[in-house]
């Protein structure tokens, strides 16, 4: 573990925005996160605003409130909202010189470096703490090879309709589920906050060019295979299959030789998430299950997300898939997901024996 730290969400705790959050709230292995800033839901637990869940994990309006508060200043200052565009509001901007003054290293996930701003840095050296951009690639990076083809772990991506419907947290649970039942399961992360939770295996898929996206996943899977010898491997999708701002999916089929599929989808959505004013809208869920096939794999099941939804609309649209599409179809944060092993174990011993 790298150290303790806050979390700021800007006000985001509670929404999409705020999923980097989720994630470290809802465990870490990098990071123990000892509170959150964030002065809409100042006073209350984070687990509790996140899914009712207490974790110990205060809510704080501001650093100066937590540093009057709690006894022992953490060591990290993280961002844990999602921006448009990835850039740094001023807002946010003022929290993170207020905590490099006192003395926190700066964790960002965000598209803009903050190593590269000037002042901040200045301010980082003088405090003598540093600033990591997580997004900012490691050289050097790996190309496509096709060593992916000797490995035997049969894959399954974790996919989405839409951006921001929870993939890696079904991928986590989807793993714990495996290791409860004595199948080894390993994961690959794909975004900032699984490396920000310490995930072992992967690579942050947006902040690589694309001739290199294929060989960081097929050396993220073939290091995992040689390390672990795996009896499955989780991969966390990125973006949406077909949304318009950066389609993504078919590199984990082709590239990651995934040939499984566990579909992410939020029915009460009606556009892609950020597009609403556009009317983009997300096509049904039966013609990604159609163009993954065409790409070469299968769906085996159908991880639903609550938003937009009342609990009864939700399990009537569950039903009404699971119906329609002849697919397992659950709930992940309501009914966990040990109801798709079934399908799991026999997608391991189908691509075993193959």
């Amino acid at each position: 573990m790298d150290g303790t730290a806050v979390v700021v969400t800007d006000g985001h705790l509670a929404d999409i925005y705020g999923k980097t959050a989720h994630g470290l709230i809802r465990g870490s292995e990098r990071f123990k996160v000892v509170a959150v800033i964030d002065a809409r839901h100042a006073g209350r637990d984070a687990g509790e605003v996140l899914d009712g869940r207490s974790r110990g994990i205060p809510v704080f309006a501001s650093l100066a409130d937590m540093f009057a508060t709690i006894e022992r200043k953490p060591e990290f200052c993280i961002i844990g909202c999602a921006t448009h565009g990835g850039v740094i509001p001023p807002v946010l901007r003022v929290i993170l010189e207020d905590a490099v003054k006192a003395g926190l290293s700066i964790v960002n996930g965000l598209h803009e470096f903050l190593s590269d701003d000037p002042a901040l840095a200045a301010l980082a050296d003088q405090a003598g703490v540093s600033i990591v951009d997580v997004r900012k690639p490691r050289k050097p990076l790996h190309f496509w090879t096709g060593e992916i083809l000797s490995v035997e772990a049969p894959r399954i991506a974790v996919l989405g309709t839409d951006c921001a419907v929870g993939k890696r947290t079904t991928m986590q649970l989807l793993r714990e589920a495996c290791l409860s039942l004595g199948i080894k399961a390993e994961m690959i992360y794909t975004g900032q906050t699984g490396w920000m939770q310490g995930m072992p295996h992967g690579f942050i898929f947006d902040a690589i060019p694309n001739d290199f996206v294929g060989g960081e996943l097929e050396h993220a899977i073939v290091s995992a295979n040689r390390e672990c010898s795996p009896d499955v491997i989780f991969l966390e999708g990125q973006s949406a299959l077909r949304s318009p701002s950066g389609p993504c999916g078919s590199e984990f089929i082709l590239s990651g030789g995934a040939h499984g599929v566990v579909l992410q989808h939020a029915p009460g959505r009606r556009c892609f998430s950020g597009f609403e004013n556009l009317d983009c809208r997300i096509p049904p869920v039966s013609e990604d299950i159609e163009l993954i096939r065409l790409l070469g794999a299968r769906t085996l099941a159908l991880t639903l997300n609550d938003d937009g939804l009342a609990p009864n609309e939700l399990r009537a649209e569950r039903d009404r898939l699971c119906k329609t599409l002849g697919l397992p179809v659950v709930i992940p944060l309501k009914e966990g997901v040990e109801a798709l092993i079934p399908v799991i174990k026999q997608y391991i011993d189908e691509e075993t024996a193959a």
